[in-house]
């Protein structure tokens, strides 16, 4: 048990590894574009989602306001 618990693991880890390594290779100048929008806002920043992208929204809502950028989430 131990064994296949260690093993089990490192193909997690490795697994989300490849798949940081995937998302920072698909980064490109929209990624920059949308950092800029946001960081130029005069008003407030709007997420919008349904389900889990929803709540996902709730969250960075969340932290965009408490770092001072105002945001809110619409999750019907």
């Amino acid at each position: 048990m131990p064994n296949s618990l260690l093993q089990s693991a490192k193909e997690v880890i490795l697994t989300e590894a490849q798949a940081v390594t995937q998302l920072a290779n698909n980064l490109d100048q929209s990624f920059v574009e949308a950092c800029v929008l946001i960081q130029n806002c005069t008003g407030k920043v709007a997420l919008i989602g349904m389900g889990k992208s929803g709540h996902i929204g709730n969250k960075i809502a969340a932290t965009f306001a408490s770092t001072g950028t105002p945001a809110f989430a619409v999750h019907p």
